[in-house]
C-alpha cells in the first residue's frame, strides 16, 4: 500500500483543488469541471488557473478524464491523498448518535446475534455493506472459572470469557472425591485461568495436593480440547443489498457480493489494512483483488480488556463519503468495545 510520504508533494492550491474534486464527485457522481471547482469558496483563483492545475493533477495521476467529459474524477491515488489528509473526521449527526445509542441499549444476548446486528447498523449508517469479523478465539481472555459438582461422579468446569460467552465442560470424577477437593480445585482453576488468553494459558505451580492438581488438569484438558477446535473467524455481513444500489453494472454487483461470501478473503482484507497501519484501503490497494478494484474498505478494530478481538468495517464504492464512513466505524467500534467490556 502507498505510504503517506508518496502523496505529500502537492502544493496547497493543488491539494485544495483535488479535495474539491473529490467532495464534488462523491456528492454528485458526476465528473467535476473547473468552473464548479472555481466556485468553491476555498479556491481563490480563476477557472483558467483551476483548469491548468487540474490538468497537472491529471498528469501526476491524481485525476482522470472520463470519455469526452469536460470534468474529471479522482483516481485511487487522488482518493488516497484525500483520505490521508482528512484529519479527524467530523462527528456523526445527532440523529445517528441516537441511533447507535438506541441500538446498543438493546444489543444483548448471544455474541453472534449482536455482531450480525452490528453489521446491519453499519450498513444503515453508511449505505454501504457492513462487515464484522468475530473475535479471534485464541485472543479471548478468561474472566472467571469454577468447578461445580453435578453428581457423585461428574463435575462441570465453567469458564466465562471476555466476550460474554460461557464455556462449559463436563468431566468425570471419582465417587469418593470430597467437596473440599472440588472447592480447592475450583479456586486453583480460577487462579490459573483468570486474566489469561485462551491461546496462552500459563503453567501454574502445584497446589501440594495431588487430588486437587489432578482435577485441575482434567478440567484444563477438557476445556483445551474445545478451545483448540474453536473454529475459523466468523464474518457477518449486513446491508449487502446496498451494493446493488451503488453500482450500475450487474456483473460488478455479483462480483462484489461473491467476495463478501468468501469469509477467508474478507478476514484477510480487513486484517491487511490494519497491519499496514491504515484504516482505509482503496481500489487497487486490495491485495490485487480485481473484483474490488472499484471499492473501498474502511475498518477499525474492536477490543475487550485492552486486547484487540475482531474487526468491523464498511465496504462501498471508491466514491464513498470517507469522512462519514470513518466516523461511523469509529463510533460503532467504540460502542461495541464497551458492550464487550461490560459482558
Amino acid at each position: 500500500m502507498p505510504t503517506r510520504n508518496d502523496h505529500d508533494r502537492l502544493d496547497d492550491r493543488k491539494a485544495a483543488i483535488l479535495r474539491s474534486v473529490v467532495t464534488g464527485y462523491v456528492e454528485t457522481a458526476q465528473p467535476v469541471g473547473s468552473s464548479q471547482v472555481a466556485r468553491d469558496p476555498v479556491i481563490e483563483v480563476s477557472p483558467a488557473t483551476v483548469r491548468a492545475d487540474m490538468a497537472a493533477l491529471e498528469r501526476e495521476g491524481y485525476l482522470t478524464h472520463p470519455h469526452t467529459s469536460a470534468g474529471r474524477i479522482p483516481t485511487d491515488k487522488g482518493y488516497r491523498f484525500f483520505v490521508d489528509h482528512l484529519g479527524n473526521p467530523p462527528p456523526l449527526a445527532r440523529a445517528e448518535h441516537e441511533q447507535v445509542q438506541a441500538f446498543f441499549s438493546k444489543a444483548h444476548g448471544e455474541l453472534e446475534r449482536v455482531l450480525q446486528d452490528t453489521s446491519r447498523l453499519l450498513a444503515q449508517l453508511t449505505d454501504c455493506a457492513g462487515v464484522v469479523v468475530s473475535p479471534a478465539y485464541q485472543a479471548l481472555v478468561v474472566r472467571s472459572a469454577l468447578i461445580a459438582r453435578l453428581s457423585t461422579h461428574t463435575a462441570m468446569a465453567v469458564v466465562v470469557l471476555s466476550n460474554g460467552l460461557v464455556e462449559k465442560r463436563t468431566v468425570s470424577v471419582r465417587d469418593d472425591v470430597p467437596d473440599s477437593v472440588l472447592s480447592s480445585a475450583s479456586t486453583a482453576l480460577q487462579q490459573r485461568l483468570s486474566g489469561s488468553s485462551l491461546g496462552l494459558i500459563p503453567a501454574g505451580p502445584p497446589s501440594g495436593d495431588a487430588e486437587v492438581d489432578e482435577l485441575v488438569r482434567i478440567c484444563l484438558d477438557a476445556l483445551a480440547d474445545g478451545w483448540a477446535s474453536g473454529g475459523d473467524d466468523q464474518v457477518f455481513v449486513g446491508g449487502a443489498a446496498y451494493m446493488a444500489e451503488r453500482f450500475d453494472a450487474i456483473d460488478k454487483v455479483r462480483a462484489v457480493l461473491g467476495i463478501l461470501e468468501q469469509s477467508y478473503v474478507v478476514v484477510t482484507l480487513l486484517r491487511d489494512v490494519l497491519a499496514h497501519g491504515q484504516s482505509v484501503s482503496i481500489g487497487s490497494e486490495h491485495s490485487g483483488i480485481e473484483s474490488l478494484a472499484e471499492c473501498s474498505l474502511v475498518v477499525a478494530p474492536y477490543e475487550s480488556d485492552g486486547i484487540a478481538l475482531g474487526t468491523i468495517g464498511v465496504l462501498g464504492p471508491t466514491r464513498m463519503d470517507y469522512q462519514h464512513a470513518l466516523a461511523a466505524v469509529a463510533v460503532v467500534g467504540e460502542r461495541l468495545t464497551r458492550e464487550l467490556r461490560r459482558g
